[in-house]
């Protein structure tokens, strides 16, 4: 009790520092927040100071922080803006990035599964993470921005689905035909949310918004957790309900008052990234296993191949999702941008680590690749379209900024929040 105790609070002031030090470090290097939890996770954990342990109690909130960022990400995506050209494009290059993500695996790993957990890390992008820094750099409407958001949404969901068809002891079958299911069940439930009015719930939302009720925050973690239990059940992976839970959400709160959406998303952004998120990724660099990374010359050379292998297998593919007419600039952001990713990266290493397919190694070293990843290539993608527009925007540290509907909705009326992961995948 005395060792869970005290995870917990340090868990919690990690939590309190990283934004402060992310901060102070600002002038000097421009740190993404979600990698700073993970350093410092790293740095207070087993591989280095051994002061915090997991326990099965904060593991267990790091999968919430892990389902609610999961959430988020399905919450943002604007589906009118990426429908058409944008998503085709971008599902044709995941395909190509999956299939070349599983050949290097092989390469790599020639065990199957070993195989595909590397495919699968290789062909993400992690969608919350560039949501905002899109949007702060004032292109979330531009046409490379809407390109980024068919990439993020098709390296997500994606990933997603493989995990859901390879990862749950089920055969290749049978696990498509419950995954099937799962897909018109909330596909169903999506069309007729989409239909209705919702005139008594978005009224009963009105009424408790400000009181202790809280309707619309109960709600949702009402349709998160079915759907996530749901995917359980059906031997899914959780996430796949978490992200089915956003866009329903998205689609059900729609057309409440515009205010009542403000809110609803400032609250969202608190319980997410001001509580359950912090702890998923301090929790990743309490369970990083350094010691199996510095183990061998070799072992610790798979970082910066694992980082040259996601602008190759992902960044290149995602050249597809080019708009008409794209400057050599605007697509080596594309590039940049596509090849960003961590949230599933972790996630499937934490599978692969836990059923035996990969080695220590090999899940720290793709980790690090996607904590280099997020620190590294949402920069350059940035200065490439700063090239291209031939201005320097005055933009936020990337992943301290609030998501796109919470900052859209506010102007300036709430501060900006320095807990954003994304945010994110």
């Amino acid at each position: 009790m005395q060792g869970l105790s005290a995870s917990l609070v340090l868990i919690a002031a990690l939590a309190v520092v990283a934004p402060i030090a992310v901060r102070l470090l600002d002038p000097v290097i421009k740190v993404p927040i979600v990698v700073f939890e993970i350093l410092l996770g790293i740095l207070l954990g087993p591989s280095l100071l051994g002061w915090i342990q997991s326990t099965p109690f904060t593991d267990t909130l790091a999968d919430f922080g892990l389902a609610m960022l999961f959430f988020v990400a399905g919450n943002e995506i604007d589906f009118t803006a990426i429908r058409g050209r944008p998503i085709k494009r971008a599902s044709a290059g995941w395909v190509i990035s999956l299939a070349a993500g599983v050949g290097a695996g092989f390469v790599l790993a020639p065990a199957p599964e070993a195989a595909v957990i590397i495919g699968v890390a290789l062909c993400s992008t992690a969608l919350g993470t560039l949501l905002p820094i899109i949007r702060d750099a004032g292109e979330s409407k531009s046409p490379t921005g809407i390109a980024v958001a068919a990439l993020g949404a098709v390296g997500e969901f994606g990933p997603l689905i493989a995990i859901s068809l390879f990862f749950t002891g089920k055969q290749v079958g049978t696990a498509s035909a419950v995954l099937l299911g799962f897909v018109l069940l909330t596909g169903v439930a999506i069309f007729y949310a989409s239909r209705a009015k919702h005139t008594l719930f978005h009224a009963q939302v009105t009424r408790t918004l400000h009181t202790s009720s809280q309707f619309a925050m109960r709600s949702i973690m009402l349709i998160l957790s079915s759907l996530v239990v749901l995917s359980m059940v059906l031997g899914l992976d959780m996430l796949l309900g978490a992200f089915a839970a956003g866009v329903l959400w998205q689609v059900i709160i729609a057309r409440a008052p515009e205010v009542d959406r403000r809110v609803i998303e400032t609250k969202i952004d608190a319980v997410a990234f001001g509580f359950l998120v912090p702890v998923f990724f301090i929790d990743t660099g309490i369970d990083f296993d350094l010691g199996a990374l510095t183990s061998s010359p070799a072992t610790l050379a798979l970082v910066p191949l694992f980082l040259v292998l996601l602008v190759v297998i992902r960044g290149l593919p995602s050249l597809l999702a080019a708009p008409r007419g794209s400057t050599r600039a605007a697509k080596r952001s594309l590039m940049l941008f596509g090849a960003t990713g961590l949230p599933i990266i972790v996630a499937v290493t934490t599978i692969g680590r836990e059923h035996g397919f990969i080695t220590s190694g090999i899940s720290s070293a793709l980790v690090g690749a996607g904590m280099l990843s997020v620190l590294l290539f949402p920069l350059l993608a940035l200065r490439q379209l700063q090239h291209k527009e031939g201005r320097l925007p005055n933009l936020p540290h990337p992943l301290e900024s609030s998501p796109p509907q919470a900052h859209q909705a506010h102007d300036g009326d709430l501060p900006p929040s320095d807990a954003s992961p994304t945010g994110g995948n």
